[in-house]
């Protein structure tokens, strides 16, 4: 059997489910992972993979041109695309950044609901891949690359029982995560900076104000989190 064979199988096997015990651990490891300060300040970076990696998916999806992505040491990313300075395009592409690690977990908690959990694995590694094409910088490219090489150790040289209980993991974690830089972004719009975020370019593209954008963002990745839990406790 060749290794791509091998992979598709692993990919569409079901895997059993894990007890209610680890779900819920799993659950209290990412919730320690995103509110405590010193390993936030490390897993910022996967959100921020996250964030921007939407950014770049919708830009292509809505017909715009992508033209690189750049994740900086401080979390903070950019992603460039080349169209329509306004327009749909431009308002769903900026509208996803914040909203797309609560989508990608809601997507992942059916997949685990399905018992697809390793499906989950290859599925961050692929879209880690087509990412890792469009990063510009060094920086960027060494976390995405890293992030990617973690996720094969664990796709490919753990046993099943560790790889469903690391999907669970991921996928709490970007459940949990996803409401934080919304309030983090409200903190410092409240406190006068953050006037270039993705909320105040909507307003500047919509009708509403850079306030109802942030209700927005919110409404979805807590939505995301109570749908995405229901899934996972069943």
């Amino acid at each position: 059997m060749d290794a791509a064979t091998l992979v598709w199988e692993r990919v569409v096997a079901r895997q059993p489910m894990p007890t209610e015990g680890v779900v819920l651990a799993t659950a209290l490891a990412a919730l320690a992972l995103v509110m405590v300060r010193a390993s936030w300040a490390w897993t910022r970076h996967a959100v921020t993979i996250v964030h921007e990696g939407a950014h770049g998916f919708v830009a292509m999806a809505s017909g715009r041109r992508l033209a690189g992505i750049r994740l900086h040491s401080d979390s903070s990313g950019v992603t460039l695309s080349k169209g329509r300075p306004s327009g749909p395009g431009m308002i769903v592409t900026t509208a996803a950044g914040y909203v797309g690690p609560a989508v990608l977990g809601l997507g992942c908690a059916w997949l685990l609901s399905q018992r697809h959990a390793v499906a989950v694995l290859w599925l961050m590694l692929v879209a880690l891949a087509l990412l890792l094409v469009q990063i510009r910088n060094f920086f960027g490219f060494f976390v995405v690359l890293a992030t990617g090489v973690g996720l094969f150790v664990v796709s490919w040289r753990l046993d099943v029982d560790a790889q469903v209980t690391a999907a669970y993991v991921v996928t709490w974690f970007l459940l949990l995560a996803a409401p934080r830089p919304v309030m983090e972004l409200q903190s410092s719009r409240r406190h006068g900076r953050g006037r270039g975020s993705d909320a105040d370019q909507l307003a500047r593209l919509t009708p509403l104000p850079a306030l109802v954008w942030v209700g927005v963002f919110l409404g979805v990745t807590v939505g995301a989190l109570f749908v995405g839990a229901g899934l996972l406790l069943v």
